[in-house]
């Protein structure tokens, strides 16, 4: 899960590195091309501020451009690229999730929580006929909290209050007929899931797909990621999956838990 930034005076904090990296987070994967004023609309910038941003990163060949239009360039991968190469989180999950793979047949991934988002940070398919791959499971992918296993999971692992104060204010999108997008139920699930600790979302993200999730803690109790598998609902309806699966993810959090 993400922590807090460390605090830092006022002296030592660079404007223009902040704006310059606020626009480059304007573009997602709801808005992959954008103009100097939708950018500057979701950054928070002037129009010619935003312009002169988008000029920039587009010379240090992080954007590319038509003349109107910026998009992501494939220079950005640099980043999550050296993450996934030497961050200590995926290289520690990723033999678990090659294990249980080839174990099952079925599709895992481990997630953290950033903001409403979770970011995928490791994952494995299945191996020699992988049963179902939703959209966006990729490394690095960015999915909704509300409506994914692995982001109730760490959404439950948040003291109450912070996550009351994550709720408070935030739209909930509603990405299929199955969305839980009310607060109060929101609230209900995430109840539920500190109870059971586990997580299932039934079609919520994307329609013909189940997940099933567990925390992963560290020794201190406190969870750092969350480890999930992914079926198709004929398969998962079925009792054996989750009397089978259940227990595989459960046995893998806990020896994780003396690495994490």
């Amino acid at each position: 899960m993400s922590t807090a930034p460390p605090p830092i005076a006022k002296a030592d904090f660079i404007e223009g590195m902040a704006k310059g990296m606020a626009v480059l987070e304007s573009f997602d994967t709801e808005r992959q091309r954008l103009n100097a004023t939708q950018a500057a609309e979701r950054a928070g910038l002037t129009r010619a501020a935003a312009r002169r941003h988008l000029l920039t990163l587009a010379h240090l060949g992080y954007l590319e451009s038509d003349g109107s239009h910026y998009w992501l360039s494939p220079k950005v991968l640099r980043f999550s690229g050296s993450y996934l190469a030497s961050a200590r989180l995926p290289r520690l999950l990723q033999p678990t999730l090659n294990r249980l793979a080839a174990q099952t047949r079925e599709s895992y991934s481990a997630a953290v929580l950033d903001g409403d988002q979770v970011v995928i940070v490791a994952r494995n398919v299945s191996l020699g006929g992988q049963r179902l791959m939703a959209y966006g499971l990729h490394l690095g992918a960015r999915l909704p909290a509300h409506a994914t296993s692995t982001g109730r999971v760490l959404l439950a692992g948040l003291p109450r209050a912070e996550f009351s104060a994550w709720l408070t204010g935030r739209e909930l999108p509603r990405l299929t007929p199955h969305t839980t997008v009310e607060h109060k139920a929101l609230r209900a699930v995430i109840a539920q899931v500190r109870n059971d600790d586990m997580a299932i979302a039934r079609e919520e993200h994307e329609l013909g797909v189940f997940a099933l999730a567990v925390p992963l803690r560290n020794m201190q109790g406190r969870t750092v990621a969350a480890l999930n598998v992914v079926a198709a609902p004929d398969r998962f309806d079925a009792p054996a999956l989750q009397k089978d699966l259940l227990p595989l993810l459960q046995d893998a959090a806990r020896e994780l838990r003396p690495l994490l």
